[in-house]
């Protein structure tokens, strides 16, 4: 699950992570009192006014702003809050801004100069181990850093059964160049950053910039923040930040349903039970001539109002052209799910693409005989090999 920036540094925050101070407004007269607030709290004279969307690069669409004053401040977030930002990860549609925060201007004069740096938390899955890669190239796409310069970036692996070891840190900051205080900075916020990770059961944790402020502090000014949703029962306080005007509404509808569904951009639609199987009936449409348009397990229980739901939901993407339903019949009867696909046929009215099912299990024989008397828009198989074919003839 992603959360907001502003979110990202509270749970920062409440692990001894260093942040950029902020306050989140949703109109205008509330960024000028949180202006307002933060001058009070920080001092500072100017202020960073930063679109809050679930994606990156939102400085180069024009949703991070330097305000020098409070008339600059609610000048700024008016003009940001309401907007259709458009960064590299939103593609060309955009995100409507529904809130902005207002933050200190962490970039304050001194003698020393200031340093970005790159640093996230992550699992590398093929070492079973997490990693904290770092970068002294902090504020630039990371993937650019990779591509041209990759001998800039560090990677620090950790065994979780030990946890972060003291020398792994200092290694971390030394790397970085850093020494006097910003060097003991930097190694007490890798300890608390990773802390953070663990703690929260994240699958992410993005600080882009960490800066090394005039006076040799050591800040995280972004945070980009993806939470296990498998781990959300144990933290009911996270679960609670979920934005669903960030997600796809389809998405968001098939969560309340139970039904897990990621919408993709091909014109075949898939509902399957088992993630495995759904991966493999992807494929199956691919070697068919065919893309899919979604992932969509249902799970075990293959009822009639579940079957139902799941057309409606593949039903919502007009790119669709056919759906191939694929159902493994091992804990329910294929026979059950074959009356349920009928009966949400006909619940639903008249479906105006054609339906391939492919039942194979217990009973998937007396299961076929009940798709072939529907007399609906439904072709049946037993083999995948002919639910492809039928697949790619009712493409065309």
């Amino acid at each position: 699950m992603n959360i907001h920036e502003y979110q990202g540094k509270s749970i920062l925050k409440s692990f001894g992570v260093a942040i950029q101070e902020g306050i989140v407004a949703e109109t205008a007269d509330q960024a000028v009192a949180a202006a307002q607030e933060l001058q009070k709290q920080t001092g500072t004279n100017f202020w960073v006014v930063k679109a809050q969307i679930h994606a990156g690069g939102r400085g180069k669409g024009g949703g991070v702003k330097l305000a020098k004053s409070i008339d600059e401040v609610k000048e700024k977030a008016n003009a940001i809050i309401g907007m259709q930002l458009v960064t590299p990860q939103t593609g060309p549609q955009g995100k409507k801004v529904h809130k902005v925060l207002i933050a200190q201007d962490v970039y304050y004069p001194g003698e020393a100069k200031t340093a970005e740096f790159y640093m996230s938390v992550l699992l590398n899955r093929q070492a079973g181990k997490n990693i904290i890669m770092y970068s002294t190239e902090g504020g630039m796409d990371i993937e650019e850093v990779a591509a041209k310069t990759p001998e800039k970036i560090f990677k620090e692996e950790i065994d979780p059964a030990v946890g972060l070891q003291p020398f792994q840190a200092r290694k971390i900051a030394f790397n970085l160049g850093l020494s006097g205080n910003a060097y003991k900075e930097m190694v007490r916020f890798v300890s608390a950053l990773y802390k953070a990770y663990e703690s929260c059961d994240a699958s992410l944790f993005e600080i882009n910039p960490v800066l090394k402020t005039s006076d040799n502090k050591i800040i995280a000014v972004d945070a980009k923040v993806n939470l296990d949703e498998n781990a959300l029962f144990r933290h009911a306080d996270y679960a609670a930040m979920r934005d669903k005007s960030e997600e796809d509404p389809t998405e968001v509808e098939a969560s309340e349903h139970d039904l897990n569904y990621v919408k993709l951009d091909g014109n075949v639609g898939c509902m399957v039970n088992g993630a495995g199987l759904a991966m493999a009936t992807m494929d199956i449409i691919k070697l068919a001539g065919g893309e899919p348009a979604n992932f969509l397990d249902i799970g075990g229980t293959a009822n009639a109002a579940r079957v139902e739901q799941a057309f409606r939901i593949i039903l919502k993407d007009p790119n669709v052209k056919a759906i191939l339903v694929n159902i493994f019949g091992g804990i329910v009867r294929c026979d059950r799910v074959a009356q349920g696909i009928v009966d949400a046929y006909n619940n639903i009215g008249q479906i105006p693409v054609p339906i391939i099912v492919r039942l194979q299990g217990t009973n998937a024989e007396e299961a076929k005989t009940i798709i072939d008397k529907s007399g609906l828009k439904v072709y049946s198989a037993i083999l995948l090999k002919e639910a492809a074919q039928l697949v790619k003839e009712k493409l065309g």
